[in-house]
């Protein structure tokens, strides 16, 4: 796939050049553009672990009537010129790359993860949302600004929902509340001392953090009025043992990233306001579904015995539908092909989209890629779009010519992040589950073809592996069955379960087991520890479940 191992010389002695010149410069020099009364906003940044790419910093306040959202937004622009070294790679790489064993950065770490990025304590350059909504979550205001910010504090997603599920326990997720059986295995937010870390972070942060569980939910709903969807599918992550083995399984989503999801896109439909206004622009669009697939998707609700009612929509329907069950599991990742399609739409004076057109259906709205720059190549020219729009003053005119390529070019590179990271996992599952070929494990039938219902696909929770497999019937969707394992091919990637007997050719010589899987590190053949930055939000960075 031709996926580069580092960057070019040139590159990194450019990002080299940018980091002194700012550290040396005083702020007047550093950003001369750049409002300084945002440096008086308590940010703080909420991300997965270890995360060191910090696009966003976040800002909730209470108003007499509604909240106002402050959005900090890496100001990538004021760091990368225009036709150099590091916007020449940015360009041929189009977004990060996320690996088991790492990440295949955008642009260099000495931006992207120091210079650039919203680490704590230190002043950074970011185009500043503020987004007022009113007492039911609906956008009231929209403006952003060029600003100096810096962040007050840095928590893991397992920090704010602890949290969160501390000062308001009602927020506590249930776990599993139809007894139907769990599949993936839940954060524990236990293990976090609350009280140590609340006395770690300024009262302003921790008003944001509980704010957001108020906010978040009101979006959500918003959200479902709009006829906006989200799925709440398990991700799947690799980790690295003390003992060097290698572990795979799947990951729920907490509440407290669906709301930090939320976030990302009211600042992304608030974008895509702005430019529509404007006249210029960049959107992310998603077809609507196929009304067949809809009736599909209603029949498959039905063989899973889920009660879906005539008078109830698809997004209400999604949002009553817990994800952990083998059932729920099944119908989550049959809706995840009802919209398919994303794709991209630059627009001028001369084309801009109607009311109806240039939608994202999953959305339920126009949305753009504003939140993401450090990331993903296409939000430094959004947000470029939406500073002019909001200044009043032209988009810069290598904004202009650029905006014409910019849907090719990365769709291209969303594809490509796409085959990179499927690849990628394809190895690591055929790796653990080498030694195992023979061996029966449990997991859930969560799809079966159209057209053979002999083939489909499963999920095994130990190792967590999402896998083809086949049978000599019909295979039962949406139940928790015993397969064997009669392939794992590490050369072509490909792992393959057998459910019921076995062909005779393959039944030869079957042997039984635990469905066990052993460590290859000895073997050196599965690459290291998760390098992935999953988001509720991810595989665009934002969320797979919505191609945003």
């Amino acid at each position: 796939m031709q996926i580069p191992a580092d960057f070019p010389a040139p590159v990194n002695s450019e990002a080299q050049e940018v980091k002194t010149r700012f550290a040396e410069a005083d702020l007047a020099q550093q950003f001369p553009r750049h409002d300084a009364s945002t440096l008086d906003i308590p940010f703080l940044t909420i991300d997965p672990e270890g995360s060191m790419d910090l696009d966003q910093a976040l800002h909730i306040e209470k108003l007499d009537s509604g909240f106002r959202v402050n959005y900090a937004i890496a100001d990538v622009a004021t760091y990368v010129r225009e036709g150099g070294a590091i916007d020449a790679e940015a360009q041929s790489r189009g977004m990060t790359l996320y690996a088991p064993d790492g990440r295949t950065p955008l642009h260099p770490p000495a931006l992207s993860e120091d210079v650039a990025s919203l680490l704590p304590d230190q002043v950074r350059a970011a185009a500043v949302w503020t987004i007022d909504l009113d007492e039911t979550g609906k956008i009231a205001s929209i403006d952003v600004r060029r600003g100096i910010v810096r962040s007050r504090a840095r928590l893991s997603y397992v920090e704010a929902q602890a949290l969160i599920e501390a000062h308001l326990p009602s927020h506590a997720p249930m776990s599993d509340p139809d007894g139907s059986g769990s599949i993936v295995e839940n954060q524990d937010v236990a293990a976090v001392d609350t009280a140590a870390l609340t006395a770690t972070i300024s009262d302003d942060c921790l008003d944001s953090v509980l704010l957001l569980a108020s906010v978040g939910p009101l979006r959500q709903k918003v959200e479902q009025e709009r006829g906006g969807v989200s799925l709440n599918v398990p991700e799947q992550e690799v980790h690295m043992t003390e003992d060097g083995d290698f572990e795979l399984s799947f990951r729920s989503i907490m509440p407290v990233e669906d709301w930090n999801a939320q976030i990302s896109l009211l600042t992304g439909m608030a974008g895509a306001q702005l430019m529509l206004k404007g006249g210029v622009g960049l959107l992310r669009t998603l077809p609507p579904a196929d009304p067949r697939d809809l009736k599909r998707l209603r029949h498959t609700a039905h063989a899973l015995g889920l009660n879906w009612r005539k008078d109830v929509s698809y997004g209400e329907f999604l949002d009553t539908l817990g994800a952990a069950g083998p059932r729920e599991a099944a119908f989550q990742h049959e809706a995840t092909t009802l919209f398919r399609g994303a794709d991209y739409l630059a627009f001028t004076q001369e084309s801009v989209p109607g009311e109806n057109a240039g939608k994202h259906n999953a959305i339920g709205a126009h949305y753009a890629h504003v939140t993401a720059p450090l990331r993903r190549l296409g939000d430094r020219y959004t947000t470029e779009i939406c500073l002019a729009i909001a200044e009043g003053r032209e988009v810069p005119e290598w904004v202009m010519e650029k905006l014409p390529e910019l849907p090719k070019l990365l769709a291209d590179s969303g594809r490509r992040a796409g085959s990179y990271e499927r690849a990628t996992i394809d190895i690591v599952e055929a790796a653990v589950l080498a030694d195992n070929v023979g061996d029966t494990f449990e997991g859930a039938i969560v799809e079966v073809e159209d057209r053979d219902f002999k083939r489909g696909d499963v999920m095994i929770a130990d190792p967590a592996v999402h896998a083809q497999v086949r049978s000599l019937g019909e295979l039962p969707l949406g139940e928790v069955v015993t397969v064997t394992l009669v392939e794992a091919d590490i050369e072509r990637r490909r792992i393959r379960f057998q459910f019921g007997p076995l062909p005779v050719a393959q039944g030869q010589g079957q042997r039984q087991g635990q469905g066990t899987a052993q460590s290859q590190a000895e073997r050196g053949n599965v690459p290291g520890p998760s390098g992935q930055r999953p988001s509720g939000n991810q595989s665009e960075a934002e969320g797979t479940s919505r191609g945003r």
